[in-house]
């Protein structure tokens, strides 16, 4: 069962960029290329707010419950008051934005782009602080976990502390030999887990913890008959909040699957999605995972079925006994 599917009383047209839920309540954030941010509440089954803009958007989040930014194709930050439906510009890139992060600890505003720099803004009087324009290549993700920046480079992670962002405080180079896609922290910042362009999933723990539980990587996806890798691109990695060791990947084939890092077994696979896995969140207690199944314009034969997003309960896809589960998977 791939979960409940929400119901939009006008389809969401174009592909999903992100999906977020919010902070403390079960509305989602929906940033997608058709140029609109969305609203849900899932608990009601309704679209709270639809605010059009004049460019796709590639990435969103949530400053607040009440408050979202967003990261536009012509450049544009953008911030949201959703209880009002406002929305202004708070500054732009110079090419194409491409992320957006919050960070609660200093009330900064983090985003990339194409135009390889790294810029800070003061959410509390939009403006810029200022920006890391040495990277000499486009960011393709960045996270945040309290004061610790976490940036995929290519091949390589930094991390900077945001209280002094000029400079990297530590660097994971060469982590693949391949296109990082995604990177997210594990739970409490122990560390970062990444995913690659060809299917592999990368686990690095740092500081205290790196004794305790050293790094390790795994494909997603077992050798065929041929004996061959099947590469397919993790576009998301999510951490569920309630259980610090389990993690979910979503890949472009339409898969996700949910995985324990402690024991470094695979617990559950669930059915394929109509389209490639986009973008995932859990809810802000662990209980609700939505899944993104969206083309992404990443290879020419992507199934175009219409953009759709699952709602999950988790106790059953992180427990759910089975075939899968009782497997190590591809570790």
């Amino acid at each position: 069962m791939n979960g409940d599917c929400l119901n939009f009383k006008n389809p969401i047209r174009d592909a999903i960029s992100r999906i977020r839920f919010a902070p403390l309540y079960n509305n989602l954030l929906i940033s997608s290329w058709d140029s609109s941010l969305r609203l849900f509440n899932v608990d009601k089954s309704e679209l709270r707010l639809e605010v059009p803009t004049e460019a796709a958007l590639l990435d969103c989040c949530f400053e607040s419950d009440s408050v979202a930014l967003s990261a536009g194709s012509d450049g544009s930050i953008c911030r949201y008051d959703m209880h009002l439906g406002t929305s202004v510009t708070i500054g732009n890139h110079d090419d194409l934005a491409t992320c957006a992060e919050y960070s609660d600890e200093t009330c900064l505003i983090v985003t990339a782009g194409w135009d390889k720099k790294i810029m800070f803004w003061d959410s509390r009087a939009t403006r810029s602080l200022g920006c890391l324009n040495n990277l000499d290549v486009e960011v393709e993700s960045l996270s945040l976990s309290g004061f610790n920046l976490m940036v995929a480079i290519r091949s390589s992670v930094c991390i900077y502390d945001l209280r002094n962002y000029h400079k990297s405080v530590q660097a994971k180079e060469s982590f693949m030999d391949i296109q990082l896609k995604c990177v997210r922290p594990i739970h409490n910042f122990e560390g970062f887990v990444v995913g690659s362009t060809d299917g592999r999933v990368a686990l690095e723990y740092l500081g205290q913890s790196k004794s305790k539980n050293e790094g390790y990587a795994f494909r997603c996806h077992p050798k065929g008959k041929n004996g061959r890798h099947h590469f397919v691109a993790v576009n998301d990695i999510a951490f569920s909040p309630s259980n610090g060791g389990v993690f979910v990947t979503g890949d472009n084939e339409g898969y996700a699957t949910t995985w324990d890092a402690r024991s470094k077994r695979r617990l559950v696979e669930l059915p394929r999605y109509p389209n490639s896995v986009a973008s995932m969140s859990y809810n802000h207690n662990g209980q609700l995972l939505a899944v993104a199944s969206s083309y992404t314009y990443q290879e020419a034969n992507e199934r175009e079925e219409p953009p759709q997003i699952f709602i999950h309960e988790t106790d059953d896809i992180h427990t759910r006994s089975g075939s899968t589960s009782s497997s190590k998977g591809n570790y």
